[in-house]
């Protein structure tokens, strides 16, 4: 056997173990993720209906989304929601990871302080603050009332002037470390003597944030802004725990109205069709994300 043909075979062995260790993950991958997003896909061109047979019926159920208010209602709320939280979470985040990234005592305790709201799962949190929100005994009403900002206590998860406020103060705390997390990891990445040589040059503090920091962290926000938006408009247990969409669908996020139509209401196949345009919705938006990414890549 020549030279050439041993280190063709042994590449050969070579890739197919890199088969069989990528096989046991593409299973997984296969059940978990591609087969029920298929099955959904499949469903949405369905009427089914809980304890009914299975029919096709065309494009029909995109045809009554399209024209279904409800629908738009929930998905202009689940947009001014995302959009608010988004933009909290990632400002704040920013915030935090500055401060984090300070020379300050005891850091490492710090970090994992505001870690805790992230490794808390959704329900747990929706709970916690449906307790502080409670209008009589809640922590909220009583700080306030303490501090004189408020003379009575109010219902804070059943008010149309202040449900919206109220879930968007629930979700931003339940986030804000995940943003200010990828954040400080972005800033730990710039060198101290590019602020030094700003320094020098007379840069102060705003001058070195705006023109050294935001563009070396250009990609990490582009990134966590991204995913945090596709987390944020795919919200659904830490308001279906607080206000399960009301009051009036006030807080009926596009998740929540999938939820209702399939397991309310027994519209399966419409539920399917509402999660079906929800993920051409975020792919749309991942899709732009990656295209921005390879064309600052390709320009440097």
């Amino acid at each position: 056997m020549t030279s050439t043909t041993k280190t063709h075979t042994l590449y050969s062995k070579k890739e197919l173990g890199q088969i069989q260790l990528l096989f046991p993950v593409f299973v997984l991958v296969t059940i978990f993720s591609i087969l029920p997003l298929l099955r959904g896909i499949y469903l949405g061109f369905t009427d089914y209906r809980l304890g009914d047979p299975i029919s096709f019926n065309g494009i029909d159920n995109y045809i009554q989304l399209f024209q279904d208010e409800y629908f738009w209602s929930s998905f202009r709320i689940g947009m001014i929601w995302t959009v608010i939280v988004t933009a909290l979470q990632v400002s704040l985040g920013l915030g935090l990871a500055l401060l984090l990234n300070t020379k300050i005592r005891f850091t490492a305790f710090y970090t994992i302080l505001i870690l805790v709201p992230w490794a808390t799962p959704p329900i747990i949190r929706g709970i916690l603050w449906r307790q502080m929100y409670e209008p009589h005994a809640g922590a909220v009403n009583i700080l306030l009332t303490d501090a004189g900002v408020i003379s009575a206590p109010i219902n804070w998860l059943s008010s149309f002037e202040y449900v919206i406020p109220a879930v968007i103060v629930a979700g931003v705390w339940g986030e804000i470390s995940k943003a200010a997390i990828f954040l400080m990891a972005g800033l730990q990445t710039i060198s101290n003597d590019l602020y030094e040589a700003s320094r020098i040059d007379g840069a102060g503090s705003w001058d070195q944030f705006w023109n050294i920091t935001i563009p070396v962290l250009k990609p990490v926000l582009a990134a966590i802004v991204s995913l945090t938006f596709m987390w944020n408009f795919n919200t659904f247990g830490i308001i279906w725990v607080l206000t399960q969409g009301g009051p009036g669908g006030m807080t009926r996020l596009p998740m929540l109205a999938a939820y209702e139509e399939g397991f309310r209401y027994g519209y399966i196949g419409y539920a399917a069709a509402i999660g079906n345009v929800m993920v051409i919705i975020l792919s749309l938006i991942l899709f732009m994300y990656i295209r921005v990414q390879l064309r600052e890549r390709n320009e440097a």
